[in-house]
């Protein structure tokens, strides 16, 4: 039996988690949301205590990522998440004001899986995140390497 993923949510407005979170589970999403507001938070989280990431590699997760962070680059977050040997096959969606098409390119070449720009217009926003939660409910993220 797979391990159920976990959705790493790392975004400072605190109205676009929200928005975020209610138009996943309006699609069905029922996974656990793990929510953080700086990139420092997330990073300790996701490498853990000792740095390396190891404690989750067995662990099934998904990380959703604002670029535009206060204390972090979404840019130096992602190129950690995935040149780490433990964390590097977790998918990562970036979700961000950014449209600028370097910025895009340079996040697909880094390795994020996917790229959707917030819309200004919160209904668009919105119909996006829902299609979003689609994508999650459909989505088969790699299951780590057995012990």
């Amino acid at each position: 039996m797979s391990n159920p993923v976990t959705i790493i949510m790392i975004e400072d407005d605190e109205g676009h988690a929200r928005l975020i979170e209610r138009n996943i589970r309006r699609s069905g999403v029922n996974n656990e949301i793990i929510p953080f507001t700086s990139g420092t938070a997330a990073l300790n989280y996701l490498f853990g205590s000792d740095g390396t990431g190891i404690e989750h590699k067995h662990r099934a997760l998904l990380v959703l990522l604002d670029l535009n962070l206060p204390d972090a680059s979404g840019i130096d977050i992602l190129r950690r998440i995935k040149e780490n040997d433990h964390l590097k096959t977790t998918p990562v969606v970036v979700l961000t004001t950014t449209d600028d098409a370097h910025e895009i390119k340079r996040c697909y070449e880094l390795g994020c899986n996917v790229y959707i720009t917030k819309p200004v217009n919160y209904e668009s926003f919105a119909n996006a995140i829902r299609q979003l939660g689609l994508f999650f409910s459909v989505i088969q993220v790699p299951q780590p390497d057995a012990p």
